[in-house]
């Protein structure tokens, strides 16, 4: 069991990881347009490329899982990406998270732990 969470937080933490990349590149390329230099301030900077880099690891890490252990436990176990992603927010985009989601992430982490078990 322990196994199963250790990997799923990895895979997690890629998942998260890409996606904050992602945001952080969107942010820097300014504001949107149909032009090549739009596409190229996104696609050829270090967080886009970051952000690949990071999803190709969460995509092996997700074929690991799926291979070693049941689908009906491994998909729930995606569900720690909205923790990571949460904390993520307010740690690097200074975001506040009302109480309700707090309370909703509680109930996530449980429902992890006995998925699990």
């Amino acid at each position: 069991m322990w196994k199963l969470i250790s990997l799923a937080f990895v895979q997690s933490v890629l998942m998260v990881a890409s996606q904050l990349l992602q945001k952080i590149a969107v942010t820097r390329a300014g504001d949107f347009s149909w032009s090549w230099g739009w596409f190229y301030r996104f696609f050829a900077n270090f967080y886009m490329i970051g952000s690949g880099v990071c999803f190709a690891a969460t995509a092996f890490c997700w074929l690991y899982l799926l291979k070693r252990y049941p689908f009906s436990m491994v998909y729930p176990m995606l569900s720690l990406a909205y923790v990571m992603g949460m904390l993520a927010a307010m740690l690097f985009f200074h975001e506040q998270i009302p109480l309700t989601r707090w309370i909703g992430i509680a109930l996530i982490m449980t429902g992890c732990v006995l998925i699990a078990r």
